[in-house]
């Protein structure tokens, strides 16, 4: 493009949004024109982002006079009601909350205990995983950027899915650090809860399960997550039947995330701080037996979130895939 896309980004002072505020202010082709907090409204974006050389004001809503392209970071059941007038107004949207990934919109009162706030427009959401949908994203006006748990998952076992060769018994054991839960207060996120402790949680169903469920084609799974006193990063230890050999099962991922800049297959187990302050997803193949035993591990808020969003956006606007997303990202 011979011009800088004009982007906002909606919720700029969570987790989320900060993470992708400062890979935008990075990224040669953008110019950050608006951010917007509730929070934070009227005060200058030095507040929050003291190292960044960015001039403005946090408004507490998005104006989408002369922008292109909004980065929804906002609460689920917040920002979709705000998406059909983005869209109507000419806008390209990078949605990073959970209310366009599912595309029945009878899960959402399911998983989210009320109904759909904009089910018509499920029909023109792109689900935002670049290693499956690489081509719908291009042309996509609402992209839905998937969950950190659920990309972790769906990273790990798609190969497998694809090739056939899983059978039954598909368990996604998950561990995530704290910043997955938001940078709201609250007693679950509280020090002294979380310092030197670990458990899971959700055991009847996490949020993420059924985005798992529909990306690997209704695939049957188990999944536990569990959080970790650590800032950030996952760590998914995927079990099932396997079908067929392990070497079968490694040549399928090998070909699977060829030629794909942040899905990586690696030869040894990878840790959490392998992958932290990147948009990496590392994913190591294995096998106990006929068991295949497959980890992947991610940062929560970049290849889980935000790094993932701008990637998306990459491939929408025209960009190298890559750009602004090469390099360590520090905060939180």
């Amino acid at each position: 493009m011979t011009r800088k896309v004009k982007a906002a980004v909606a919720g700029a002072s969570g987790y989320a949004g900060m993470t992708a505020v400062n890979l935008l202010a990075r990224h040669p082709g953008v110019e950050l024109s608006q951010l917007t907090s509730r929070a934070f409204a009227g005060k200058p974006w030095s507040e929050v982002f003291p190292l960044l050389d960015l001039k403005g004001e946090f408004s507490p809503e998005p104006a989408s006079d002369g922008l292109d392209v909004i980065f929804s970071c906002l609460p689920h059941n917040v920002g979709a009601a705000k998406v059909g007038a983005w869209l109507e107004a000419g806008l390209r949207v990078i949605d990073m909350s959970a209310d366009f990934r599912l595309h029945d919109p009878a899960e959402y009162p399911r998983w989210y205990g009320q109904p759909h706030p904009a089910p018509a427009l499920l029909e023109r959401a792109v689900f935002g995983l670049p290693e499956l949908h690489e081509e719908e994203v291009k042309t996509a006006r609402l992209v839905a950027v998937p969950g950190c748990y659920s990309t972790a998952g769906i990273l790990a076992l798609a190969p497998a899915v694809s090739a056939g060769l899983v059978g039954s018994d598909v368990v996604v054991d998950a561990k995530s650090g704290v910043s997955g839960a938001g940078r709201s207060p609250g007693l679950g996120v509280h020090f002294s809860e979380v310092n030197e402790t670990l458990g899971a949680y959700a055991i009847e169903g996490h949020r993420h399960l059924p985005e798992i469920v529909q990306e690997l084609d209704g695939l049957g799974v188990t999944f536990v997550p569990h959080l970790v006193p650590m800032t950030r990063g996952i760590l998914a230890t995927c079990y099932f039947d396997l079908k067929g050999s392990l070497d079968e099962l490694k040549d399928a991922y090998r070909e699977f995330y060829a030629g794909q800049p942040f899905t990586r297959v690696v030869e040894r187990t990878p840790t959490t701080k392998l992958a932290t302050h990147s948009n990496l997803c590392l994913v190591n193949v294995a096998a106990q037996g006929k068991k295949a035993v497959v980890t992947s591990a991610l940062d929560n808020l970049i290849k889980g979130a935000a790094g993932q969003g701008v990637e998306c956006f990459n491939i929408a606007f025209g960009f190298e895939r890559s750009t602004a997303l090469v390099g360590p990202m520090q905060w939180p």
